[in-house]
């Protein structure tokens, strides 16, 4: 019961500040105990003795409202008579619907003559009983009617503003505070359940008989439940128990509260990838960085370097450590719909907030490569994962990977163990990147290559660390002893050659239409690159440019032959984008600075 606990936890202990209230910042607010959130589609203003004053259509920005429930109500479905007991559909509210309209009033009246009563219950009461809610919203213009005089929207759900001329009162119901502590207290005197031992809580409570609905409701996931055990028939309890409750026992306090806290925090903090919701929080409100995304965030007006990579990504941890306190705990969890109905638990953790910090930094560390002008960086998961796994579609000349959403939820959970848990990083998704990667012609865009390029080097990187716990330097290191290293050296510069001869951005140079062949066959591709460059764009050069490659050519060359004579005809390893990679920055960025010392010499 880690993730109920944890959630009722975060409840108790935001509960004072967060429940109830509506902030700008926040998509949902938290919603009190016996309530849940609707989405209302009218509002109907009365005065303090029930006399309507307006009616109008809600607006859809703040359509979503909390609405006291009771336990029935609050998982009812299809055409039932189990009534909210305040803010409901049309057909609660109109005398059409005879045996409806009956249980709306009479548990609205029981409440009202309740001890708990409060002043908007008077009001919202007398409007009903007078049966004319249907015609004052026809003269409003706000509802179509059949031949029959029903509602043809008959699911559309009204809720209340009673204007009492109290200075200072919320005329919202929806708002009223005290009139939610006004239901939370009334059902309570209400109820007479059975008590046990709640698992959640510890403590000898009254037990839930249902559990709340509507906690993920991405992706059409809004009834599915986490806790349900609806039936004693078809092998619910498969052979192992008599009853639910010898499977689990939760009260009705901590249900409500565990439940509500997941929906706020899924709401407002779930990170919604592939269908699937990812959440990471601080039982305490306490903020924490997302566990999808970079420790360090991009900065267009800084480039880090890469002498300065370690330290800023140590001062980014340190900045972290002094908000959040050391004892304090970070909870990581996964929710995906198995079916409409069930919502389950895919992933979950719990760690110290200080173990947690470190281990998005170590991943930061060495998971990370240039990455265009924001310098050294670490790539999003969902980049890694469309990258590997990504079908590349072409959408107003711009290029862009599609994931399908079951490959990007099961992936993305597999990135963020292994980010969280200090796993490996998967084999199969680094030799994808490579595959990507090293068939760069089908990829149109340059700046989509670049990307590709960067998350693969970054994957690598990451890849070689943890099997061999070998950390690639992110300079160029023209001695590498590594073949592969300097074949993809050699093709970066047999790229640069063929591209300083046209001015035609968009022509693909030989070595990338033979990058593939290369990859597989680097002596045998390599000859035929260069034949065609020395044939066609090699005597365009000027003299200080042929001197320069060739000086570079030839050292990458003494480099590739020291190495024995069957590893020159083997297939390369994925560490050739490395050499690729930073030797075509190396050119880009000092090519012209040595033509020009050469020129002065």
């Amino acid at each position: 019961m880690g993730l109920m606990k944890q959630a009722y936890e975060t409840y108790c202990a935001l509960e004072k500040k967060y429940a109830g209230r509506y902030c700008d910042e926040m998509k949902e607010p938290l919603v009190p105990v016996s309530h849940q959130i609707a989405n209302a589609d009218i509002e109907i203003t009365l005065n303090a003795d029930g006399k309507l004053l307006n009616a109008a259509m809600m607006d859809k920005a703040h359509a979503a409202v909390i609405i006291p429930v009771t336990e029935l109500s609050a998982g009812r479905t299809g055409d039932t008579s189990c009534a909210h007991p305040l803010c409901d559909q049309i057909r609660f509210l109109t005398p059409l619907y005879p045996e409806k309209y009956a249980a709306y009033l009479t548990q609205l009246h029981a409440w009202e003559n309740s001890a708990f009563q409060h002043p908007k219950l008077h009001a919202v009461a007398r409007y009903v009983e007078k049966g004319t809610v249907l015609d004052d919203l026809e003269q409003f213009g706000l509802i179509a009617r059949n031949d029959d005089g029903l509602p043809v929207k008959e699911k559309q759900m009204v809720c209340w503003r009673v204007e009492s001329g109290i200075s200072g009162e919320m005329p919202e119901c929806w708002k009223d505070r005290t009139l939610f502590q006004s239901f939370i207290d009334y059902y309570a005197s209400t109820q007479d359940r059975e008590t046990a031992f709640c698992m959640v809580s510890g403590q000898c409570a009254a037990l839930a008989s249902q559990h709340p609905k509507k906690i993920v409701t991405a992706n059409g996931n809004a009834n599915a439940k986490l806790i349900s055990a609806n039936d004693s028939s078809g092998f619910t309890y498969r052979g192992r128990f008599t009853d639910d409750k010898q499977a689990v026992t939760v009260s009705y306090d901590a249900s409500q509260k565990a439940h509500n806290a997941l929906r706020w925090l899924a709401a407002n903090q779930g990170v919604n990838l592939g269908g699937r919701t990812f959440l990471c929080w601080n039982p305490h409100g306490v903020a924490l960085p997302e566990i999808s995304v970079p420790f360090m965030r991009r900065s267009a007006e800084r480039q880090i370097q890469y002498s300065d990579y370690r330290k800023a990504l140590a001062e980014t941890l340190i900045g972290w450590q002094e908000r959040i306190p050391a004892d304090t705990e970070a909870v990581i969890a996964a929710f995906d719909a198995a079916t409409s109905g069930r919502l389950s638990l895919t992933y979950y953790g719990e760690l110290m907030v200080s173990d947690f910090l470190e281990r998005l930094h170590d991943w930061d560390a060495i998971c990370c490569w240039w990455n265009g002008p924001y310098g050294i960086q670490s790539p999003h998961l969902y980049q890694i994962v469309g990258c590997a796994f990504g079908t590349l579609r072409i959408s107003k000349n711009q290029a862009q990977f599609e994931t399908d959403d079951r490959v990007m939820r099961q992936q993305i959970q597999r990135l963020i163990s292994c980010r969280v848990d200090r796993g490996k990083m998967p084999s199969d998704i680094a030799r994808a990147v490579m595959a990507r990667a090293s068939n760069l012609q089908i990829i149109p865009e340059a700046g989509t290559r670049e990307k590709v390029l960067f998350t693969a080097c970054a994957v690598l990187r990451k890849y070689h660390y943890d099997r061999n716990q070998e950390e690639w330097n992110m300079a160029l290191e023209p001695e590498k002893r590594d073949i592969s290293y300097q074949y993809g050296r050699l093709l970066a510069v047999f790229e640069k050659i063929e591209k300083d001869t046209y001015d035609n951005e968009n022509r693909e140079t030989t070595a990338i239409r033979m990058q593939a062949v290369f990859a597989k066959r680097p002596r045998y591709a390599s000859r035929i690159i260069w034949e065609q460059l020395k044939k066609a764009y090699y005597p365009r050069l000027r003299a200080s440019s042929k001197a320069f490659y060739d000086r570079l050519i030839g050292e990458i060359i003494n480099e590739i032959s020291e190495c024995p004579g069957n590893a020159q005809e083997s297939a390369l390893q994925d560490t050739y984008l490395f050499g690729y990679y930073l030797q075509k920055n190396e050119l880009y960025r000092s090519k012209t600075e040595e033509m020009n010392q050469e020129e002065e010499v």
